[in-house]
């Protein structure tokens, strides 16, 4: 059983996440059910598996984000059904379901899809004691769960700060079906196409993608960038882009749009230095569209040869250096280098591995 807070209609790397695992371990011949919070209560059967919403809290400022917040009906869910594995996707607001799992013996799984200093980072003063607090704060959770599930070296590294031990790396997956090459012209004389899929919040940085196509126009590189997502930023970035060639299409619910839309683009701008995985640079790099990505974060692991996509600083002028360095590299090279450095990541390694560690954990507490 899976249970998440901030699984929303246009939640980015996180429902994809769930949706694949969830269809995988069907798969397999193993029932997923995911409670998740709504604006109203309802019980769904997906091609993923079973979909319960609770009735949960939206928070301010995070669009329709919301959180678990009837904690009687969810343990009543969970006593109804017990699980053989619980596996949770929030460090913070879940920490009350570790109390229920121990009462009735049903293993912890902690999916780790966020790193707490990355994404406090810009939301804190200077002064306040940031890496001490998120230790102690991961220190507990590595305590509670029976096992922590995370994505990269990035994502491990807070957890190995603290000396945790039942930490094990599974990295996510792409879907290389629907996010793949299509062929286009090539830019020839036209504006480079750059392209940027994230939440248009703070800590994902979006207005260093537009700042960077300022620095390329200043250059002299004809260029023009689609932003695709929404967030709580969107006016802010509407205003800073005045005067660029820049298109916002909001969030796209189609999957196969948004891999339309990143397949014709030249280079895919991915500046957040906070991401645990990097799962929208993944599908552009399955779409064969290199990327430019920070050197913070965990991006960075997804490249592969010459083409791929090349570490920038976190400047607009880093940015625009990178994009034409990959501009250099004839297309078919570049095209063909982004698409190899994805095909390593296919979603049923990802869910194998799972379902390998979770029927360990299973047994394992089925003989205590």
């Amino acid at each position: 059983m899976q249970v998440a807070n901030f699984y929303a209609p246009t939640s980015g790397g996180l429902r994809v996440a769930l949706d694949e695992t969830g269809r995988g371990f069907g798969r397999h011949g193993h029932e997923r059910i995911l409670i998740v919070p709504g604006r109203t209560g309802s019980v769904e059967q997906t091609p993923s598996g079973q979909r319960v919403t609770v009735r949960g809290l939206s928070l301010p400022g995070l669009g329709n984000y919301r959180v678990l917040t009837g904690r009687r009906r969810v343990r009543r869910l969970l006593d109804a059904r017990p699980p053989d594995v619980l596996e949770v996707s929030d460090k913070t607001s879940l920490l009350w379901l570790a109390r229920w799992s121990r009462r009735r013996g049903v293993p912890l799984v902690l999916f780790s899809h966020e790193r707490l200093d990355a994404i406090l980072y810009s939301r804190v003063p200077r002064w306040f004691p940031l890496r001490a607090a998120t230790d102690t704060v991961n220190r507990r959770l590595a305590r509670l769960a029976d096992e922590v599930i995370v994505t990269s070296g990035f994502s491990r590294a807070e957890f190995d700060r603290v000396g945790a031990r039942n930490v094990r790396r599974i990295p996510l997956g792409v879907d290389l079906e629907t996010f793949r090459p299509v062929s286009h012209a090539s830019a020839g004389d036209r504006p480079v196409r750059l392209v940027t899929v994230t939440r248009l919040s703070r800590e994902k940085r979006p207005e260093r993608a537009i700042d960077c196509l300022r620095v390329l126009g200043e250059r002299g590189t004809a260029a023009e960038l689609t932003v695709i997502g929404d967030g709580p930023d969107a006016e802010r970035l509407r205003r800073r882009a005045r005067g660029l060639p820049v298109t916002f299409l909001g969030h796209l619910g189609d999957r196969r749009a948004v891999a339309g839309r990143v397949a014709s683009a030249d280079v895919a701008l991915f500046p957040s230095p906070a991401e645990t995985f990097g799962l929208a640079t993944l599908e552009a790099l399955a779409c064969g569209t290199p990327v430019v990505v920070p050197a913070a974060g965990a991006a960075r692991e997804l490249l592969g040869g010459p083409g791929s996509g090349v570490v920038s600083d976190e400047t607009p002028a880093g940015m625009a250096d990178a994009v034409r360095d990959l501009l250099e590299v004839p297309e078919r090279l570049r095209r063909a280098a982004a698409r190899a450095a994805a095909e390593r990541y296919p979603w049923t390694d990802t869910v194998a591995a799972l379902v390998h560690r979770y029927e360990t954990i299973g047994s394992r507490s089925a003989r205590r």
